[in-house]
C-alpha cells in the first residue's frame, strides 16, 4: 500500500487489522511511523525516534513488530547492506538507490526502470515467485554537486 500525506491512527489501526495485525500501541506507533517518515529507517532509527513518547517500548519490541510486519506483506524489509536492515512502507514494486556519501535510500519506480514492469510480469505469471528486491548504489546528485564545490575551492 501507498499512504499519501500524514497518516491518521484510524488508517494505521485498518492497515494492521487488513493485514491481521493485531493493532498494539508499540504496533501502532512503529506502523504510523513508518507510513509517515520515508526515509527508510533502520531498527534503531525507528527506536530512537519513537523512545522518549513510547517509554514501554525496546528495540526487540521494534525488531519483533517490524519483522511482523514484513512477515505479513505490511511494509518491505530492505538488506541493502549485511549487518543492518531498512523498512518501507510503500510496499509496492519499485528499486532503492542507496547513496554512499549520505547513506540516504531514494525510491525508484517503474516509470524510470523498464525492468521492474517485467519482473511485476513474472511474479504476476508464476505463483511461486515471492519478490525480488532492486537495490541501486552510487552517489545521489546532492552529494556529488558537494564534491565538485569542493574540488573547485582547492583549485581556487
Amino acid at each position: 500500500m501507498i499512504f499519501s500525506d500524514k497518516v491518521s491512527k484510524t488508517k494505521v489501526e485498518e492497515y494492521l487489522r487488513a493485514h491481521n495485525i493485531r493493532p498494539s500501541i508499540q504496533r501502532m506507533a512503529v506502523m504510523e511511523y513508518l507510513a509517515n517518515h520515508r526515509t527508510h529507517p533502520s531498527i534503531n532509527d525507528i527506536y530512537r525516534a519513537l523512545h522518549p513518547t513510547v517509554s514501554t517500548l525496546s528495540r526487540t519490541t521494534v525488531y519483533n513488530t517490524l519483522h511482523l510486519l514484513a512477515e505479513a506483506k505490511a511494509v518491505k524489509e530492505l538488506s541493502m547492506e549485511d549487518n543492518v536492515c531498512y523498512y518501507d512502507a510503500d510496499t509496492s514494486n519499485h528499486a532503492h538507490y542507496k547513496c554512499r556519501q549520505c547513506c540516504k535510500i531514494y525510491d525508484l519506480f517503474e516509470t524510470e526502470i523498464p525492468l521492474l514492469a517485467e519482473i511485476k510480469k513474472l511474479v504476476e505469471n508464476d505463483s511461486r515467485f515471492d519478490s525480488a528486491d532492486l537495490y541501486f548504489r552510487g552517489i545521489c546528485p546532492k552529494c556529488a554537486e558537494k564534491e565538485e564545490r569542493k574540488k573547485k575551492q582547492k583549485f581556487i
